[in-house]
């Protein structure tokens, strides 16, 4: 049997152990097409056929950058790292000058892109790179199409050749450079090795539910981020079937199609499907109207383990069958697990998802710690609301003095790719510096406090954490986007971006003379006055200094596109400062 150390390990210990009929399956022209291990394997072992034809060397560089996750990228994946070169993964949200400079800070020759949207970024800056050529997975016109070199890896006189570099390639030696998205400044190269991340998968595997060759997983976190890449490769290890989303708008009608069991999510998506619902829910009347919001004021005191007592477990028993059967319907009806990681959940969605009879994982990482400090898992009594469960093993974590969360571990990057001094910047011995507040309860588990960078002192010198204030800011349906403000400033403050399908929604109901375009919304006195009562509502839950005294409303939709937000759906505090700078003034001038 195959001993992974590297990561090409994963399909031959899959091919091994479990030799699945569909072990990756992508949607081309509406039709779901299975790829078995097998194939998996063959595509790959051409496809490094191939690359050696080509002239690629043991540490050249190959960027990927797709769209929607898809086969082709596993098998690019594959085929580039078993001869020891490395992997590229770039987000292909991020603007062409991006594309530049991480081919360049890269030095990648090779690039594999997915559609005509990503082709065209490239093809504005391939002149300033060190780029050869460029393989497309769908069919362009003047792009080559990655499938040619299969034909060129067709005849296997140089396997033997392949196979010596798999030999080469030490577990320890670099597999990818994954360049963050940065809420500031240039995007960091973010180096690991294969066994980075293959000690994080290992390591994690324990934390999985039950899975057997019948588990669907559905995937549509980008796999660009090592977040969906690393559990990648934990389900080609437990011997999972991988269906690929075809997009974040088809999330729902794929999940009815493939019936998953387990997918990953970050909590923005949760807070969309859970506003959706809500919305929904407001069109029924009567009975109905009065059992659907019964269900969920159930739900939203859910505890663990049966801990609220036979007469709470009969009610949810009703709830489960009346009302959140038809959630489970909505993802498919077999959904049981949803791991969540990327930023903090709101515990009120982490109670009402689990009622709902989908368990949330919440776990807790960095890019640099490939990813998984510490996850959740409801067997063995590992599982807390609250918190992002236990760390796992032989990953070491600690608390210093400032409430920073330390880390150490085989999962700890190599450094920053071209920069020592940060790199140095950033490690104390062996432990790495998160950047990220936390405690460790009693039990173990580990929770989330804040950013370390991004609290701040007023000019009272009174500290203000501004995710405490944000996440109880956006339970409120009326807001889709708040960030605090107030370093050095007398008060804390805040912009929002409201729900605007929300609010236009409560515009009618209430039968409101006033317009449903953003500036109109967010210029409307009613509008202004309902916010204020949720923002006093959130004041209310902590001290004089910490609470907001005024706010401004946005009428700009806070996107990636837009730029307040990183790939990751993570806010770009100095971006959007700068943005609405003309707000800033008004609410401290």
């Amino acid at each position: 049997m195959t001993e992974i150390t590297r990561l090409f390990d994963f399909p031959y210990y899959q091919l091994d152990t479990h030799n699945l009929d569909k072990s990756l399956v992508t949607k081309y022209n509406g039709k779901w097409v299975a790829t078995s291990t097998k194939e998996y394997i063959d595509k790959a072992n051409a496809l490094s056929r191939a690359l050696l034809k080509l002239g690629v060397k043991k540490n050249d560089r190959i960027a990927v950058i797709s769209s929607t996750n898809r086969t082709e990228w596993n098998i690019v994946d594959i085929g580039v790292l078993q001869l020891g070169a490395q992997n590229i993964p770039i987000y292909p949200t991020i603007s062409a000058e991006d594309y530049e400079y991480v081919l360049n800070h890269s030095e990648s020759t090779y690039c594999f892109v997915s559609d005509e949207e990503v082709l065209e970024k490239v093809n504005q800056v391939k002149g300033k790179t060190k780029l050869k050529e460029v393989y497309s997975f769908n069919h362009i016109e003047g792009c080559k199409h990655y499938s040619e070199l299969f034909e060129l890896g067709k005849d296997s006189d140089n396997q033997k050749d392949v196979q010596a570099r798999m030999d080469a390639v030490n577990p320890d030696d670099l597999a990818t450079i994954i360049y963050t998205s940065g809420t500031t400044g240039r995007p960091k190269g973010v180096m690991l090795s294969h066994w980075n991340i293959v000690s994080n998968a290992l390591d994690s595997s324990e934390r999985l539910p039950d899975i057997s060759t019948d588990t669907r997983v559905l995937s549509f976190l980008p796999i660009c981020h090592i977040f969906e890449r690393m559990l990648i490769y934990l389900y080609q290890y437990a011997g999972a079937s991988v269906y690929y989303a075809e997009g974040l708008d088809k999330i729902g009608d794929n999940a009815k199609e493939i019936k998953p069991h387990l997918m990953s999510v970050v909590p923005r998506l949760l807070e969309k499907v859970y506003d959706k619902i809500m919305a929904k829910a407001e069109e029924l009347s009567g009975i109905k109207h009065k059992l659907f919001f019964w269900a969920v004021e159930l739900g939203e005191q859910w505890e663990p383990y049966k801990k609220n007592g036979r007469c709470y477990n009969f009610k949810l028993k009703i709830a489960r069958k009346l009302i959140f059967s038809k959630w489970q319907e909505a993802l498919g009806g077999q959904l049981h697990t949803m791991v969540s990681g990327s930023a903090p959940l709101q515990s009120r969605l982490t109670r009402i998802f689990c009622a709902a009879g989908m368990q949330i994982m919440e776990g807790y990482g960095l890019t640099e710690t490939s990813p998984v400090i510490s996850v959740g898992m409801y067997k063995n009594n590992m599982f807390k609301v609250g918190t992002v469960g236990k760390p796992i093993k032989n990953v070491g974590v600690k608390i210093a003095d400032d409430g920073e969360i330390l880390i150490k571990g085989p999962n700890v990057m190599m450094g920053y790719y071209k920069d020592p001094e940060k790199t140095a910047s950033i490690m104390t011995g062996e432990y790495f510096h998160t950047g990220d507040k936390g405690e460790i309860d009693k039990e173990g588990f580990l929770k989330i406090t804040g950013r370390k960078k991004e609290m701040f002192k007023t000019s009272g010198g009174k500290y203000v954490i501004p995710t405490l204030l944000e996440n109880e800011l956006k339970q409120s349906r009326f807001i889709e986007q708040v960030m605090v403000i107030g370093e050095g400033e007398k008060m804390p403050g805040a912009f929002i971006q409201p729900n605007f399908e929300f609010v236009s929604e409560w515009i009618d109901r209430k039968k409101k003379s006033i317009g449903h375009t953003p500036e109109e919304i967010c210029a409307a006195e009613d509008v202004i006055n309902r916010i204020q009562k949720e923002v006093d509502k959130c004041n209310a839950k902590f001290g004089k200094w910490e609470q907001i005294k005024r706010f401004e409303l946005t009428p700009t939709v806070w996107s990636i596109d837009s730029g307040h937000l990183t790939p990751t759906m993570k806010m770009k505090r100095n971006v959007i400062k700068s943005i609405h700078k003309d707000l800033y003034d008004k609410i401290y001038n």
